[in-house]
């Protein structure tokens, strides 16, 4: 048996907004409820499982590993939203993109300050 990761849980204030935000910016499946959470599930099969949490979101990094035509669809999603996005994490190079190990990736924010990543290549590929 191999070692894959299934499911991840991400906070968010409001669980509907936040998995109906990567659902639409994404440009995947509706996300099914499944007791509290919702789930968008990616391409490989895993989900990552929005549940709405009362207190503080602890804000996490998703990265997303999408073809040359999904990252221009996702990356005009992320424009036609006027949402912010940078070549880094770090946020230092703003309205930009890299072009990292031949690919090409941006980062920006999702509902909850969770820092979202697409890239065409595998980092060190």
């Amino acid at each position: 048996m191999s070692v894959r990761l299934n499911h991840t849980i991400v906070e968010a204030r409001d669980r509907d907004l936040t998995a109906d935000f990567l659902v639409d910016i994404l440009g995947l499946a509706p996300a099914p409820t499944f007791g509290p959470f919702r789930v968008v599930t990616v391409d490989n099969d895993v989900s990552l499982d929005v549940l709405q949490v009362d207190g503080p979101v602890h804000p996490q990094h998703y990265a997303f590993l999408v073809g040359e035509e999904e990252f221009d669809q996702i990356w005009g999603r992320v424009k036609a939203r006027g949402l912010e996005f940078w070549a880094d994490p770090y946020r230092r190079r703003p309205g930009e993109i890299n072009t990292n190990d031949g690919g090409r990736g941006l980062y920006w924010p999702g509902p909850d300050g969770h820092n979202l990543e697409i890239i065409t290549r595998p980092y060190g590929g």
